[in-house]
């Protein structure tokens, strides 16, 4: 299992939901981090919860839905001279349920995909040559196993898009030490899952942060966090090697 202490791990969609508690779980692990959200002001109360756990930490602000915005926060992270060895991307967007689905409005279409997909793809160009480069890096995509709802097309769309992207990127990797994996947090009562979803956020971990800790040179994997639920970090990486 890897050792997360002192490296940087950026982790999208911070401030709320799945990624706060990320942030928290991989402070406890010692991993210093790098926190987004669309405001700094967002992400005040995490930072001091995180420094209070003997991190470092910074926030950085993006609207993911703007490519020059996502574009600034990696040109920011670069110039603050953070080498980025972990990314969890998981900050997304789920549009308005669409009864009639024939009319789903293309302004939403075009929404998911620019951060459910684009903006993934830009941070995973920008910073993964480098994680190569150093031979580390660990990057989590989050996905979702919604299937047969048109009524949802904007977001199962983007994210089968983002499925195909990091399975067939993956295949690029091997003999680097840089994996890329899936994760999915299944539906959680989260602020995009709403009240009525099944699963409290909490029963998320560890399987959303299991592929920044497995070390067996694998990458394209689907980690539904369902399968890792109740088990320890150490016994879910120990699963999660074997899939």
């Amino acid at each position: 299992m890897i050792a997360v202490k002192g490296k940087w791990a950026l982790i999208t969609g911070a401030s709320r939901g799945i990624g706060y508690l990320t942030a928290i779980f991989m402070a406890k692990q010692g991993c210093n981090l790098v926190l987004h959200s669309r405001s700094l002001e967002h992400t005040k109360n995490i930072l001091e919860e995180v420094k209070s756990l003997g991190v470092q930490a910074y926030g950085v602000q993006a609207d993911i839905a703007n490519h020059q915005e996502v574009l600034g926060m990696l040109d920011e992270i670069e110039a603050n001279g953070t080498a980025i060895d972990i990314i969890f991307n998981n900050a997304a967007v789920q549009v308005a349920y669409q009864e009639d689905y024939w009319k789903t409005p293309v302004d939403g279409l075009e929404l998911s995909f620019r951060i459910n997909f684009i903006a993934v793809t830009t941070i995973c160009y920008r910073l993964m040559p480098k994680m190569i480069e150093r031979n580390f890096g660990r990057v989590i995509n989050t996905t979702s196993g919604i299937r047969d709802q048109p009524e949802q097309a904007g977001y199962s769309a983007s994210k089968a898009a983002l499925d195909k992207f990091t399975k067939d990127l993956g295949t690029k990797l091997e003999g680097t030490n840089v994996l890329l994996n899936l994760t999915d947090p299944g539906w959680c009562r989260t602020d995009m899952g709403g009240l009525q979803a099944p699963n409290s956020p909490e029963s998320s971990l560890p399987g959303v942060v299991v592929g920044a800790f497995v070390d067996d040179s694998k990458s394209g994997r689907y980690f539904n966090a369902s399968d890792f639920a109740g088990l320890s970090l150490e016994d879910a990486v120990k699963k999660a090697e074997t899939l």
